[in-house]
């Protein structure tokens, strides 16, 4: 989601240390609004279904500022200025998912957005300062990206069906297979499918291309059954 270069604009020292002081209180901050919304959202169904919907207004709103910033300042960028990483699929299904509670919004939202951009937030592949609009913006479409479905489950708003995970698991491999042809045709690398990121990842731990890809499957099929194991 967030691009290497922005034209325009010149590179500077990230300043961001993983795991330090600043990187620990976004990851906590996460899970506490998330606790908080929850309880409210428990007061009554009015207040719950407010707080679903400002959710989602501001959750939109949010990366369509995000395009219109890119468009200022890079133009048009075909074809590796698209939103097609996973966090920008998790991210439109999880604003689909806080209006209307449609089930498989929901439940890819839930799944890949708690395991695509939690992995995001843990271990974040960021160019610009901490202190800038670009940095800012990831941590905040990553961090609603994970902590709206945990809203809607904590406040019983919606729950994973049955075999869910699974589901859910074939459904984002088939879009990795699409993504992998728009790849191919265009010489881009959507979903790393291609490469890995240029920062620290857990893709670091299964070696080069292209087994890393089968340990992120692997991966990803145990963040499913733990996601699964609480909610059903």
């Amino acid at each position: 989601m967030l691009p290497r270069v922005a034209l325009g604009q010149p590179v500077m020292t990230n300043h961001f240390h993983l795991f330090g002081p600043v990187h620990l209180l976004i990851l906590a901050s996460v899970p506490a609004f998330a606790i908080v919304l929850s309880k409210a959202s428990r007061q009554s169904r009015a207040s719950a279904r407010w707080i679903r919907y400002v959710l989602g207004t501001l959750l939109a709103l949010n990366e369509l500022v995000w395009y219109a910033y890119r468009l200022h300042f890079e133009g048009f960028r075909f074809p590796e200025g698209l939103p097609l990483q996973l966090c920008d699929l998790t991210l439109w299904l999880t604003v689909l998912a806080l209006l209307t509670l449609n089930p498989l919004a929901f439940e890819i939202a839930y799944f890949g957005g708690l395991g695509g951009s939690a992995m995001a937030l843990l271990t974040p592949d960021l160019w610009a300062p901490l202190a800038s609009y670009p940095t800012i913006y990831f941590f905040l479409a990553h961090a609603m990206v994970v902590a709206c479905p945990l809203v809607l489950v904590w406040s019983k708003q919606a729950k994973p069906r049955p075999r869910s995970p699974w589901k859910v698991f074939a459904a984002l491999n088939a879009y990795a297979a699409m993504i992998g042809v728009f790849n191919a045709i265009f010489k881009t690398n959507y979903l790393y499918l291609c490469a890995k990121p240029s920062g620290a990842s857990i893709m670091d731990l299964f070696g080069p291309w292209p087994f890393y890809l089968l340990g992120v499957e692997v991966v990803a099929v145990v963040i499913f059954w733990l996601l699964w194991l609480p909610v059903h």
